[in-house]
């Protein structure tokens, strides 16, 4: 049986978020919580925004109001963003774990449902294509906290699909 393109899409993010972590862990604190101009004010509200989104993006895909899981994600912020990186990536795993059970159990990754966005307008998407929008937007922020690394003299790490593609 064939992977669906998406749940492969869904490991790589795992696996890059899995990597900077462990690239965030070996910076200083005082780095990781420094003020920044960028797209975020600090590298330590980025990595938990990743991890909010993808909360949100799951609540979306079990059924959830956009709306409602949105506000659920969001009332969740200050305690995300409070937790040390160690308690943070526990909190990816176990939501990977969440994210797992859910594409075992999802009969057909290419069914669409109504994705009511209170930010646009209401239209149908696939549950791969939420998938695939998860993946994205997490490959969009890590490579702002790369940006934020080199901007305060430190390098970064690779979380590129292709290499990706070795590591597995």
């Amino acid at each position: 049986m064939m992977t669906h393109h998406a749940i492969e899409m869904f490991e790589f993010h795992v696996w890059a978020n899995r990597t900077m972590i462990q690239r965030l862990k070996e910076i200083p604190r005082d780095v990781y919580i420094k003020e920044v101009q960028s797209s975020f004010s600090s590298i330590s509200k980025a990595m938990p925004h990743i991890y909010l989104t993808d909360y949100n993006w799951l609540g979306i895909l079990q059924g959830k109001d956009m709306k409602e899981s949105s506000i659920e994600a969001l009332a969740m912020t200050e305690q995300i963003e409070a937790m040390t990186l160690g308690e943070l990536e526990a909190e990816f795993e176990a939501l990977s774990e969440r994210y797992r059970t859910f594409l075992n159990t999802c009969e057909d990754l290419n069914q669409t449902f109504v994705l009511d966005n209170p930010y646009t307008r209401v239209k149908d998407v696939s549950y791969g294509e939420v998938i695939m929008q998860v993946v994205n937007h997490g490959t969009y922020h890590r490579g702002n906290i790369s940006t934020m690394l080199r901007d305060q003299g430190l390098p970064s790490v690779m979380t590129e699909y292709a290499l990706y593609w070795y590591e597995k």
